[in-house]
């Protein structure tokens, strides 16, 4: 699979968390409810079972959006160590100079 297939992937699974997050945020307070009574509980705990499996935010990946690596990933800049080191060198990443001592 191609890097450019996993980013895409990615990012359609990041728009779909995006669009049910409040709906399963809902239902899943609804399930946890312990005050309602059990037939509401399990009504939405079904609805929770029917939203799309990749509209849940444990499913995201962080990844490179250069090479697609899912692995050593920077949150901040969103790119790996890998491609990080080389960006750095090169002094393309506004405020990151190599250290040396």
């Amino acid at each position: 699979m191609s890097e450019d297939k996993r980013n895409i992937l990615d990012h359609y699974r990041r728009q779909l968390a995006a669009k049910f997050e409040v709906k399963r945020k809902l239902y899943k307070a609804i399930c946890n409810d312990p005050s309602l009574p059990n037939d509401v509980r399990e009504d939405h705990r079904y609805k929770l079972s029917k939203l799309p499996r990749n509209s849940s935010f444990t499913r995201l990946r962080n990844r490179c959006i250069f090479t697609g690596r899912p692995r050593a990933v920077y949150q901040l800049f969103r790119v790996s160590r890998i491609v990080f080191r080389d960006l750095a060198s090169k002094g393309l990443i506004m405020g990151v100079k190599k250290s040396s001592w």
